[in-house]
């Protein structure tokens, strides 16, 4: 555990917000339809992953094999190796989105695996604890060791932390085609969140900050209303925890106020139990019902 824990309103347990887990993907970036794959097969069988005929039952290598089983544990569609209830919500027959044909269930997923626990220390830091707009590998490398230095109990190698930087790289970051095409060679389909890109050279990156064309404001605030209760038991957060805390949609989107402002609002014209308030010049979320069924009603509504 790398931050301090805190109790939710809808659990008894503590959060733990990120594991000291790196290096697991067998440098292998979550591929298009594997998600949905190892959701399908551990339906089926929740030892799949682990039998012989493994590589059958799923059509890929051995290393394939134990990468989409971390994916699909990572992003919380499957819950030590059974479906998960976030798993059947989104790729049962008649879930929310089966082959993740919406962009907003990238986004969804997205969220999901940064959410706690996650198991993907190094996106967790990216994306939450690394405070640089602009950025080389080196900077990435740099600072990441450095946190990891002085949060993790023990080293970490310096081989995971390269090996996990390249592969957050070339799963948000379009990467150019070099000559034939093939499957190794096609973009992660979470490049499609534009989340990063390439800055002046191929050797810089950037972060996009603010509104997402593709983002809908239902996926921003059924997070908003989960990351809320996260915090406790009450029913208004300030705009600037949402906005700059680690772990919150502002960091884990990559949004500025008037994004998470319009999106609630926009939201709020079909659950009137959600509204901002501005009491002194302090803007608040602030909802009626409970939070977390209050997300899934919404996201319920925003598929349907």
């Amino acid at each position: 555990m790398v931050q301090p824990t805190l109790t939710p309103i809808y659990s008894n347990q503590p959060i733990t917000w990120v594991n000291s887990v790196f290096a697991r993907h067998e440098t292998f970036h979550p591929r298009f339809g594997w998600l949905k794959k190892g959701f399908d097969a551990a339906k089926k069988n929740p030892e799949v992953f682990l039998k012989e005929d493994a590589t059958v039952h799923l059509g890929v290598g051995k290393n394939m094999v134990r990468s989409i089983r971390y994916w699909c544990n990572t992003f919380k569609v499957l819950e030590g190796d059974k479906p998960s209830e976030f798993g059947s919500k989104l790729f049962e027959k008649r879930g929310w989105d089966p082959f993740c044909e919406n962009p907003a269930s990238l986004w969804l997923l997205h969220w999901n695996l940064l959410k706690p626990s996650c198991n993907a220390a190094a996106w967790y830091f990216t994306f939450n604890r690394f405070h640089r707009h602009d950025f080389t590998v080196d900077d990435l490398f740099n600072d990441l060791s450095e946190y990891c230095n002085n949060n993790l109990g023990s080293r970490t190698a310096e081989s995971s932390l390269k090996k996990d930087i390249s592969c957050i790289l070339r799963m948000y970051v379009p990467q150019p085609l070099k000559g034939q095409i093939s499957e190794d060679s096609l973009d992660c389909p979470f490049t499609e969140l534009g989340l990063l890109h390439t800055a002046g050279d191929s050797r810089r990156y950037s972060f996009r900050v603010g509104e997402k064309k593709n983002l809908p404001p239902e996926i921003i605030v059924s997070a908003c209303l989960e990351y809320t209760a996260w915090m406790g038991s009450q029913k208004t957060i300030a705009l600037s925890r949402l906005l700059y805390d680690s772990s919150s949609p502002g960091m884990v989107f990559k949004l500025t106020e008037s994004a998470i402002c319009d999106a609630i609002e926009k939201v709020s014209r079909q659950f009137n139990s959600l509204y901002l308030s501005d009491t002194a010049g302090l803007i608040q979320f602030a909802f009626n019902d409970e939070p977390v069924e209050l997300a899934t009603e919404i996201l319920r509504y925003y598929y349907n």
